[in-house]
């Protein structure tokens, strides 16, 4: 069974369409992403003490329906960057964690939701 050819044929030759012009993507220049922040939990984390002057681990985990070993390894991350600082103490003979937002931990908040800003506006231009 032939094959029929749907180019069009110039002097025994076959013509194919021109290809459809490229054009060059927009290339928007935007700082790497904080990878400390940018995490979910990690990213929770300092949302909820960015509003709160500080929070219990208890508190902290409940708001972010976190296991004990998932937030002690987000908040571990967070500490280890200067993002927040770490009270361990007792209340009564009860241990007590609590978590404050660092100056460091604000500015880098802040240089992530500008970033993440500036990528919004950037993919609403096109």
């Amino acid at each position: 069974m032939a094959r029929k050819n749907h180019a069009s044929s110039e002097g025994g030759r076959t013509r194919r369409p021109a290809a459809p012009a490229r054009t060059t993507p927009a290339r928007v220049e935007v700082p790497d992403l904080d990878r400390i922040i940018h995490e979910r939990v990690r990213l929770a984390i300092v949302s909820a003490l960015a509003v709160n002057e500080a929070m219990t681990f208890a508190d902290l985990k409940d708001l972010l329906r976190a296991t004990d070993g998932n937030l002690s390894v987000h908040a571990r991350k967070l500490e280890d960057a200067g993002y927040i600082l770490c009270t361990k103490g007792f209340e009564g003979r009860v241990p007590r964690t609590e978590y404050r937002l660092s100056a460091s931990g604000r500015k880098a908040l802040e240089r992530y939701l500008a970033h993440m800003e500036a990528l919004i506006r950037a993919t609403r231009k096109g």
